[in-house]
């Protein structure tokens, strides 16, 4: 069985993520969320939080296919992540042609790092382009409305955490 890896720091995780999250359900039969854990970085949720998000907006999204998404952490390289978790695809979403040139260049030292992991790029959907979890804190935090933006816990979080 295949097993898709799709890292991210999903602080918060958004509806982009989880249309993301929605194809890569298509490619392969079980998808582990991973949330990245950087010592130097102050999330805005903890890891705790997020993966409770992730896992609430999953069964929420997707009821059905909810049992075949895990979520974990990593803090090594994403590579090395995905093997420790026997995942032979790493799933990279794109937005615009400034992800496709990022995305190609991790793709491509990703490769010659690990041949048997191997990089599928997804397409955001129309709606969800523009959606960035940066932007959605930003405007959490000034007040903005956000629920178009994000699954129903997380815009309950983002409430509860009166951010603005």
């Amino acid at each position: 069985m295949t097993v898709a890896f799709y890292p991210g720091s999903f602080d918060p995780i958004t509806n982009g993520h989880i249309d993301v999250l929605v194809q890569a359900l298509n490619v392969a039969p079980e998808v582990i969320v991973a949330i990245g854990i950087h010592p130097g970085k102050t999330p805005l949720f903890s890891f705790e939080e997020r993966a409770d998000l992730i896992r609430r907006s999953i069964a929420e999204a997707l009821p059905a296919r909810a049992g075949d998404v895990s979520v974990v952490s990593f803090s090594n390289l994403v590579v090395d992540a995905a093997r420790e978790h026997g995942a032979r695809l790493l799933i990279r979403g794109l937005r615009d042609g400034t992800d496709l040139d990022y995305e190609m260049q991790m793709a491509g030292m990703n490769r010659q790092m690990a041949p048997d992991v191997q990089t599928v790029f997804l397409p955001a959907g129309v709606a969800s382009r523009p959606i960035t979890a940066t932007l959605v804190r930003q405007i959490a935090a000034m007040g903005g409305d956000v629920s178009a933006f994000v699954p129903a816990p997380v815009f309950t979080a983002l409430k509860a955490r009166k951010t603005g």
